[in-house]
């Protein structure tokens, strides 16, 4: 198996792009976080076919992955889990220099811890590495929790989409964060993931990561 490209490493963290062997897990999360779930064959369709779209993983970083183990006898009739279990995921498409977050989940038992930001941050800094000018999204009016996290990375309130959600037809509220290439915002982004870096260099590894060495 080959290696998997790292996008961002922090702490016991890592970020990579997700692949179609993540779908299942992403498709559990994705259950678990929203009330209409894309279908799998969406996925297919973003991974395999849409070449504007960029989609990432967050998981734990093994203290020794499978291809850094000396070869053993048993290892021809049994090989251990090569990765860790996927703990969030995001995803934006890439328009005409704009950046446009698609999706944004972690699982229930990892939220609170960073991740959510970690997973923002990385897909902000491919943005910019593509030469976007401007990110967007939407999300839920009751949905504070992210909204404080958008903020916090400088998306404002751009305008409204009435009746967005069809499961409840909440309102979508669009935010939006412009100039992402100005030296002002480089620094913004440079100083929070800074202060990122160094939460979760404090972070605990989970004793499946730890057993995993």
């Amino acid at each position: 198996m080959a290696r998997r490209t790292v996008l961002t490493e922090m702490g016991p963290f890592i970020v990579q792009p997700m692949v179609w062997q993540d779908v299942s897990e992403v498709m559990a999360i994705e259950r678990l976080s929203f009330p209409l779930p894309w279908p799998k064959h969406a996925y297919r369709y973003e991974l395999e076919e849409n070449d504007l779209s960029h989609y990432i993983v967050v998981r734990e970083r093994a203290r020794e992955t499978a291809q850094e183990r000396p070869a053993r006898w048993w290892h021809r009739f049994w090989s251990p889990r090569r990765t860790a279990p996927v703990l969030g995921y995001g995803g934006f498409w890439m328009m005409a220099g704009e950046a446009h977050v698609s999706t944004l989940a972690v699982h229930p038992d990892w939220r609170g811890r960073g991740l959510g930001e970690l997973l923002l941050l990385t897909m902000l800094k491919r943005a910019i590495a593509m030469e976007a000018a401007i990110a967007t999204l939407e999300v839920r009016a009751s949905n504070r929790v992210a909204q404080a996290l958008y903020r916090k990375y400088g998306f404002r309130m751009a305008g409204v989409r009435p009746r967005y959600y069809r499961d409840n037809k909440e309102d979508a509220l669009i935010m939006t964060v412009e100039a992402l290439r100005t030296p002002a915002y480089r620094a913004r982004l440079e100083a929070l993931e800074a202060a990122l870096r160094e939460r979760l260099a404090r972070a605990v590894p989970s004793p499946e990561a730890m057993a995993s060495g």
